[in-house]
């Protein structure tokens, strides 16, 4: 797993306090988030999934993925999930000009809205691999992004863990309005097949509900 950690440490939600990493609440709800889609493979297995129990998530689109597959992506739209912008490349945010960067996320967004009647009301934006630069998400913020980040990580992506260990690793670190990652990614999906039932199940029979993200409860 390297050194980044499963439930992100409370020095590093202070450090950048204008990023979202949770959802203070006191109620049962928590946030699950998908980064990487929409993919044929498991985006649709993924909707399937979270119908069962009635569950809302937030999917942090590619927009390469968009334009290739829209009717998956009009599948995610149909059942009343959010939609946040996660790059038109997946591109890392420590590599890359901030003017470079701006760039393939208004190029995310012109593919997302395309498809979405309300166009102004895509505002979610997380990074891949949790890469931004401080002026990068300066000029985000102040084009109206919220910054979602994350409060547990699941490492559905990692092949050095089992399916078991993924799930634990949610199961053990989720409180109320933790937000999650998962992938519905094809590098992701062995594990996350395997854990996000289990989780629905688990968090389910404990009262929890599982919603969507927007601006309105941050």
């Amino acid at each position: 797993m390297g050194l980044t950690p499963v439930k992100t440490p409370v020095v590093v939600k202070k450090l950048f306090p204008n990023y979202i990493w949770e959802v203070p609440t006191n109620q049962k709800v928590i946030y699950l988030t998908f980064d990487d889609g929409p993919t044929p493979e498991i985006t649709n297995w993924t909707l399937m999934a979270l119908k069962q129990y009635n569950a809302k998530a937030t999917f942090f689109c590619i927009g390469n993925n968009v334009v290739k597959h829209p009717e998956i992506f009009n599948n995610v739209l149909n059942d009343g999930h959010a939609i946040g912008n996660h790059t038109h490349n997946h591109v890392k945010g420590w590599k890359t000009k901030a003017v470079d960067y701006l760039d393939n996320v208004y190029k995310a967004q012109e593919a997302i809205t395309s498809q979405i009647a309300e166009a102004n009301t895509v505002n979610l934006f997380r990074p891949p691999y949790g890469q931004i630069t401080p002026k990068q998400g300066k000029k985000l913020m102040a084009l109206g992004y919220s910054i979602i980040m994350w409060d547990v990580l699941s490492f559905d992506w990692d092949k050095t863990i089992t399916p078991e260990a993924c799930l634990q690793n949610v199961i053990s670190k989720t409180t109320a309005g933790s937000v999650i990652v998962f992938h519905d990614s094809v590098k992701a999906s062995k594990n996350m097949q395997y854990a996000l039932p289990k989780v629905l199940a688990y968090f389910s029979d404990k009262g929890y509900r599982f919603e969507a993200l927007n601006t309105s409860i941050f």
